[in-house]
């Protein structure tokens, strides 16, 4: 396949066939790669020869590991913000678009799925589970924020499993995926192939699936689900780790070691996690698109997303310099600072 065409869209059988093709880039998202999906979904959505769309990564590694964050931030760095923000603005109405879509959207899912893959995925008809599957949102951990419509699904997960995802960016494989519903088809790896080839063939949807479709196992954080939603209910981030704290005092090891891990992510961006998933529990899926326009919008003046992609990402040291360091000095003007209505720059539902 040839890398130097990032995401091939063709129509084979009765399906419209994307492939997301940087492998090597872990299937990263380019502007590119978003106009030409935005682009073969308009074109597909007339098609009367195309039933179904369904979306592949390339590689075994990854269906699609998120945006080219380390672009985006050399664009703010380098005083492109619009360029920035052109990503942002398309990918989101291309997540709107696949919410929407009027035909059924298969996404393959055989490896990582995190950040900008998620908001390819996680909106369209079903999403099916490889032996591969990982998933997260993992903003925090680089002083952004969960998007690409996360502050729409995660409140609608199981009880307060989304806000868990969202402040810990914790990694989940395919049976607790299964359990969350973040996935609605466990399929061995080894079938994924002969899967798509049924859709492909214009065999109903759901007959190919079920076909192939196994049992995922025993979900681990079924386990953890009851203190999850004890913790998770809190009323602040502050709170949420108090709760934690407590437990890991009566020897949730769980506890501990989700309380540790929080506390090195970034606290603004974990309290705007925590601020997103609370208020996009009563948004429908555009407000919730136009809420994290307004947030990205303004995040990148800040300091911390540019200190956590260095430390993540460029450096590679994973030793960040949060700004401000502690939950108690995030300003609460600071937070609903993101969240306020943009004016005439605010995200238009095309």
């Amino acid at each position: 396949m040839d890398e130097s065409v990032e995401v091939l869209c063709e129509k084979q059988g009765e399906a419209g066939l994307i492939t997301l093709n940087r492998p090597k880039a872990l299937n990263a998202l380019t502007l590119s790669m978003v106009r030409e999906m935005r682009r073969a979904l308009d074109s597909w959505a007339q098609d009367p020869a195309v039933t179904r769309v369904v979306v592949q990564g390339a590689g075994e590694k990854a269906f699609c590991a998120g945006g080219d964050i380390r672009q985006l931030t050399e664009d703010l760095k380098a005083g492109r913000r619009e360029e920035a923000l052109a990503f942002w603005r398309e990918e989101y109405q291309l997540n709107i678009r696949i919410k929407r879509y009027p035909k059924p959207y298969i996404s393959l899912i055989d490896g990582i799925v995190m950040g900008g893959g998620v908001g390819v995925s996680l909106h369209g008809t079903c999403r099916v589970a490889g032996d591969r599957y990982l998933f997260a949102m993992p903003e925090v951990g680089i002083g952004f924020f969960p998007d690409v419509g996360a502050t729409y699904a995660l409140p609608r997960l199981p009880g307060q499993t989304g806000m868990y995802l969202a402040l810990t960016g914790e990694r989940v494989k395919r049976a607790d995926a299964m359990m969350l519903g973040l996935a609605t088809h466990a399929v061995p790896s080894g079938n994924i192939e002969g899967l798509r080839e049924a859709l492909i063939g214009g065999d109903s949807v759901e007959a190919a699936l079920a076909q192939v479709a196994a049992d995922p196992g025993q979900a681990p954080l079924e386990d953890q689900r009851d203190l999850i939603d004890s913790c998770f209910s809190a009323d602040s981030v502050t709170d949420i780790l108090a709760r934690l704290d407590a437990a890991a005092r009566r020897g949730s090891d769980f506890a501990a070691k989700t309380a540790a891990g929080m506390r090195t992510k970034s606290p603004t961006s974990m309290c705007l996690a925590f601020e997103q998933v609370r208020r996009g529990a009563s948004l429908d899926f555009e407000e919730a698109m136009r809420t994290e326009f307004r947030i990205v919008s303004r995040i990148g003046e800040g300091h911390d997303f540019h200190e956590g992609v260095r430390a993540v990402l460029i450096d590679k040291d994973n030793q960040p310099d949060w700004q401000p360091t502690s939950l108690d000095a995030v300003e609460r003007a600071d937070i609903e600072r993101h969240f306020a209505s943009l004016g005439e720059r605010e995200l238009e539902v095309a």
